[in-house]
């Protein structure tokens, strides 16, 4: 059963006054597989759709053909009727122990994703976290474009289930 977790905390301003709100968001789930699989499953980022409820899937851009440091792709999100486009650049790539990535829309920053693997005596421990990286321009833009309101209650939620149907695939 995946366990989640959030912190929530400010992003100092001038003379300490709080000038925004960084949310993360992590779960952790197990999952009966090895880091190496599962991690070859997650930065194949064309098939992220096939687990996540809002990622549709993602496409490499400029030659980029797997995940590595400074790789671009497009990735394609949907809730409800609501469809949408982010570019994202992986910042981080450690086969059978991390994957990182940042988001942005229309040259904004929007978030960095974290996937974290490590091995355990039954397989693997797989933790996804969110970091918002939003400011309020794409705050509220964010809102508009996709319907989502509450994103951290959305994203924990939707994280929980990526993590389950990763697993569910993986167990196969």
């Amino acid at each position: 059963m995946p366990t989640a977790g959030g912190t929530v905390g400010p992003i100092g301003g001038p003379r300490g006054y709080c000038v925004a709100m960084a949310d993360q968001v992590s779960v952790t789930t197990e999952i009966r597989a090895s880091p190496e699989s599962l991690y070859a499953m997650v930065a194949d980022l064309p098939r992220m759709g096939e687990w996540s409820p809002e990622n549709v899937g993602a496409s490499w851009l400029g030659g980029a053909t797997g995940a590595a440091p400074g790789a671009r792709f497009k990735g394609v999100n949907s809730a409800g009727r609501k469809r949408w486009s982010t570019a994202g650049t992986v910042i981080e790539a450690v086969p059978g122990r991390v994957l990182s990535f940042r988001v942005t829309a229309v040259g904004l920053k929007v978030a960095r994703w974290t996937y974290r693997f490590e091995a355990t005596a039954s397989g693997c421990a797989v933790t996804e976290t969110w970091d918002d990286e939003r400011g309020a321009v794409v705050t509220l833009l964010g809102k508009l474009v996709s319907g989502v309101g509450d994103r951290v209650t959305h994203n924990r939620v939707g994280m929980e289930e990526t993590l389950r149907n990763l697993g569910a695939a993986a167990e196969d």
